[in-house]
């Protein structure tokens, strides 16, 4: 069982915060040259630590966010919706080099289409104090890209005590090209990657001989399928649970908010089908609204 007692319940969500500027209502893409007008546009935090931390703070779930943020005006504009969130922001490094990081977001009907700028030094001051603190139990580490700049993130969880998921977070270069990928992840007991993570780690096509493969690696692998819902293996044990029908206006971040509702309920009662179930919950929640937190009032 990958269960935490309830008395180190907080989850530690790593990884690098965004500002992300979404655009939605777009009748068509950008081209060179050309331009573009979108009927709405969503100014809101991002990032998958972010994101994750949020929805498990609002299914009640203790979650901080172990992060880097800039000192520059992008950075500080965050500050009203992080304060709001209820995560435990106590573990934030504010440098000026770790900023500003945008990334804008242009969303037509299910076409997406990103720019970010990502900042160079990713890992926080406070990341040993994070994860020694006694109420934490599990680091969810929430892209590769940081992973792989602090390979030894997984070493110093685990001599707290602690257990440890990993979304991979698309990155085609580290993705495709890492031939350490397996390596750098050992010791990770919960992988949350997306049916095309799946297949560019693999090779494989099917989401069956997805889960067998990745399975050779890590102890539970949850595939996230998108309007297909998602798929599950721990042990002998393999489960699939279909999505929601609802409106979709962004998916933005859905992939992470799935992790906070697989991940709190997992770390509670050790279910893999009802723990896939709150995962699809809280990913249906957020493509209702635009950006990837839950739907708050001050967004």
């Amino acid at each position: 069982m990958i269960g935490v007692p309830s008395e180190r319940g907080k989850v530690v969500c790593l990884g690098r915060t965004y500002c992300d500027i979404i655009f939605t209502g777009l009748h068509e893409m950008p081209v060179l040259g050309r331009e573009r007008f979108a009927q709405d546009v969503t100014i809101t935090a991002g990032g998958g630590a972010y994101i994750t931390a949020a929805h498990l703070a609002s299914l009640g779930r203790p979650a901080a966010l172990l992060t880097r943020l800039g000192t520059d005006p992008l950075s500080r504009s965050l500050d009203p919706e992080l304060e709001a969130s209820g995560i435990d922001l106590s573990f934030i490094e504010r440098s000026v080099d770790a900023g500003p990081q945008p990334t804008i977001a242009l969303i037509k009907g299910g076409e997406r289409a990103f720019v970010s700028r990502r900042a160079g030094i990713s890992r926080p001051a406070d990341l040993e104090q994070a994860l020694a603190a006694r109420d934490v139990g599990h680091l969810h580490i929430a892209e590769f890209a940081t992973l792989k700049d602090n390979p030894d993130v997984i070493a110093i969880a685990r001599s707290f005590g602690l257990t440890i998921s990993l979304d991979p977070s698309w990155d085609d270069q580290l993705i495709r090209q890492d031939t350490d990928f397996f390596e750098i992840c050992a010791g990770v007991d919960v992988f949350f990657p997306n049916v095309e993570e799946g297949q560019a780690l693999t090779g494989e096509s099917s989401a069956e001989a997805i889960l067998r493969r990745l399975q050779e690696r890590f102890p539970l692998v949850v595939l996230k399928r998108g309007e297909r819902g998602a798929m599950a293996s721990y042990g002998s044990n393999s489960v699939s649970v279909e999505a929601l029908p609802v409106n979709v206006v962004d998916t933005t971040g859905a992939g992470d908010a799935f992790n906070a509702g697989f991940l709190h309920s997992w770390l509670r009662t050790s279910d893999l089908g009802r723990s896939l179930a709150a995962g699809i919950e809280a990913g249906a929640l957020s493509v209702q609204s635009a950006g990837g937190a839950p739907p708050r009032l001050f967004r």
